[in-house]
């Protein structure tokens, strides 16, 4: 009997150290089991949604099933790209370089923008080159050549950009955009058919990427205040800076 309760408390203290040893162990793992677990995107608002959502498209002409997925696929919207704080940043940046720039009331060099002033910027302060890169890294696929200066584009409060595609000399089939100050109407026309007519709500703080049908077989053009209607309300569009993104255009 005495043998047998020797064993028994022998087992216990055993019992105790191996507990013991477990404890910090099984801490830790219920710690990356509940804390370390990759966040599905949408989850952390460092991971900004790829999916379109349908709410910020309005087909406001017959469509095609076809066309209409094409435009979902090819032109992404992400809403809440940026923080209040990342968009401050950037208008800081961005507005000590345009400040002294006068608005053009007249048409631009290409026939295409009324009421604006613009620039272009390569270097940043740190926080905003964070901000760009992540612009970059979703709007543009790994490898492909991209122009190193972003283009300021500061659209007064009466200014508007009238339908145009964007030339392939000057970029190739990618154009990204922030919008920054103001929420705006983005209309897309087929350029040659002039229907189906697509507006696009773009919020402030919102990315755009505009790429394939989207890009190449559709005009696009920033409405002006007093057009600003998406969905039948009324958009309050304001003085509106946009920093815009493009690859190298092809060499044919």
């Amino acid at each position: 009997m005495l043998v047998v309760q020797a064993i028994m408390r022998l087992f216990e203290v055993h019992s105790r150290r191996f507990e013991t040893i477990l404890q910090p162990r099984n801490a830790a793992l219920a710690y990356f089991r509940s804390e370390s677990t990759s966040p599905s995107v949408g989850e952390d608002h460092d991971l900004p949604v790829m999916k379109n959502s349908p709410a910020n498209f309005e087909f406001v002409s017959a469509c095609s099933q076809e066309t209409a997925d094409a435009i979902l696929k090819d032109f992404i919207v992400i809403d809440d790209f940026l923080s209040e704080v990342e968009e401050k940043s950037l208008l800081e940046e961005a507005e000590s370089q345009i400040a002294r720039t006068r608005y053009e009331m007249e048409e631009n060099w290409d026939n295409a923008i009324i009421g604006y002033r613009e620039t272009e910027r390569k270097n940043w302060n740190s926080d905003n080159k964070k901000v760009l890169k992540r612009v970059r890294e979703i709007a543009f696929p790994p490898g492909v050549s991209q122009l190193v200066n972003v283009h300021i584009l500061d659209l007064a409060k009466d200014g508007y950009i009238k339908p145009h595609v964007d030339s392939v000399r000057f970029c190739g089939d990618t154009v990204a955009g922030l919008s920054l100050l103001s929420n705006s109407v983005m209309r897309l026309v087929h350029e040659t058919e002039k229907d189906p007519v697509i507006d696009i709500y773009l919020k402030r703080r919102s990315l755009y990427i505009m790429r394939g049908v989207s890009r190449y077989n559709f005009t696009h053009e920033i409405l002006r205040a007093n057009q600003s209607v998406f969905k039948g309300n009324v958009v309050e569009r304001d003085r509106r800076i946009s920093l815009i993104f493009r690859n190298e255009p092809d060499d044919e």
